[in-house]
């Protein structure tokens, strides 16, 4: 690993620690060369399908947009960033277990607003706006009435 500080490949592991949902393990190193300390994540990385926009094009899943869309959605409302993690994993998760090659953003899209469908109905209303790309209001009307009826 090379050290962020002086960029010297030569350091130790002093610490390991495991994630609360094991998942990654932190790892706590030192430079052998400067002496400083620094912080490592290790993740098991999995070969996920590939996303097929809504333009066609095909790229690989990044689960840092699924968290963007997120947080954007939930700007300003009462919605814990734990929240938002826990949805972006389990959508990661639904993803690596679906077993495809290709995956549909918009279904993507549509797993993610079903689990924020029971956290925030504000957050629902926005995140649906992007994601199910609304050609009018009369289409948002529908998804909020539709919305409102299940509740």
């Amino acid at each position: 690993m090379k050290c962020p500080f002086c960029s010297s490949e030569d350091d130790k592991v002093i610490d390991s620690r495991l994630s609360k949902d094991a998942a990654t393990v932190r790892r706590k190193r030192q430079c052998n060369f400067c002496g400083r300390k620094f912080f490592t994540l290790e993740t098991i990385v999995v070969s996920l399908p590939l996303i097929i926009k809504k333009d066609g094009r095909r790229e690989v899943f990044d689960r840092q947009k699924i968290l963007n869309g997120l947080i954007k959605a939930c700007e300003k409302r009462p919605v814990s960033i734990e929240n938002i993690e826990n949805i972006t994993r389990s959508v990661e998760k639904w993803i690596e277990e679906s077993s495809l090659s290709e995956i549909q953003s918009t279904e993507i899209g549509k797993f993610a607003l079903n689990k924020l469908k029971n956290i925030d109905a504000i957050s629902y209303v926005r995140f649906a706006s992007v994601y199910l790309s609304f050609k009018d209001i009369n289409e948002l009307y529908e998804t909020v009435s539709d919305f409102i009826e299940k509740k």
